[in-house]
């Protein structure tokens, strides 16, 4: 029974059943629509809000002015909602829909998941939290503009030289101005130093010799692959707080989705396509 009572779907059906209560309750009370009713409880708030930016009570007349405040902003609001002023309007549709699933979000944040859940959330999306491999390497760079055609045939003889050892690495190569060895770095890393199809072609590479040219954003390089490491599972204690945040968002949109499929029983949606070019090319004429 606590377990399903910690059910954030099951909160978000009694919220929807509240909601329906709400609207069937200010159906039934049309007649006392015009009243202002200023209640305890809302100067209490009004009190508690000031003094919190104020860090100090509100004087009575500052309450007083709060009060009236707010009486006018009742005011603007019923008058603006009777003259339609909300409708078509995309801001205020933004923010009553966040507003909505403000709520909404604020049920499924009470569920605190258990150590059961959250290994369970770890194991069944092992690949968002499985640590990248590393690699540690050297190259000795080659610059196409100044080999031209004999890129191809300087890269394989100075591969043979670099791997019988007849020549110096040190030596080897044009000048540049990359690092030439990199220690256990993961390939997102070297994504970011010489793009994504080296990082890639790196992790082919056999260790212990000198590879094939490879190329990268800078020109070509040979690389030399002295230990590589594969990514690791972690263990929960190690991530538990990522996973924690992940199951909380999972179950958020789920809550959410759950929330509006509720909702959307109570109305008859109609999807106009007898236009299947509004999006396409028909989208340039719609544009003022």
């Amino acid at each position: 029974m606590k377990r399903l009572l910690r059910e954030p779907l099951l909160h978000f059906l009694l919220l929807g059943a509240a909601i329906f209560a709400v609207f069937a309750a200010v159906s039934a009370d049309d007649e006392g629509r015009d009243a202002i009713v200023v209640t305890q409880g809302r100067i209490e708030n009004l009190a508690l809000n000031f003094a919190r930016a104020w860090r100090r009570p509100a004087t009575a007349q500052e309450l007083d002015g709060l009060i009236d405040d707010y009486v006018r902003e009742e005011i603007a609001v019923r008058e603006a909602t009777a003259l339609a002023l909300d409708r078509d309007d995309s801001v205020i549709r933004r923010l009553l829909r966040q507003k909505l699933e403000f709520v909404a979000d604020n049920l499924v944040a009470q569920a605190e998941p258990s150590e059961e859940q959250l290994q369970r959330y770890l194991r069944e999306h092992a690949e968002r939290f499985r640590s990248e491999p590393s690699i540690s390497f050297s190259h000795v760079y080659l610059d196409p503009q100044r080999r031209g055609e004999a890129l191809a045939s300087d890269a394989a003889q100075l591969r043979e030289q670099l791997n019988s050892a007849t020549v110096e690495v040190s030596t080897a190569g044009d000048v540049t101005s990359l690092e030439a060895e990199f220690m256990a770095v993961p390939p997102s890393a070297i994504a970011q130093i010489f793009g994504e199809p080296f990082a890639a072609a790196l992790l082919a590479v056999d260790t212990g010799r000198w590879s094939a040219p490879i190329a990268s954003a800078y020109g070509t390089h040979l690389v030399y692959v002295s230990a590589s490491e594969p990514g690791a599972d972690p263990a929960l204690q190690q991530v538990r707080e990522v996973v924690r945040r992940e199951w909380m968002n999972a179950r958020r949109k789920a809550a959410i989705d759950q929330f509006y499929e509720q909702f959307q029983q109570r109305y008859r949606v109609s999807i106009d396509r007898s236009d299947p070019a509004i999006g396409g090319d028909k989208l340039a004429e719609l544009r003022p």
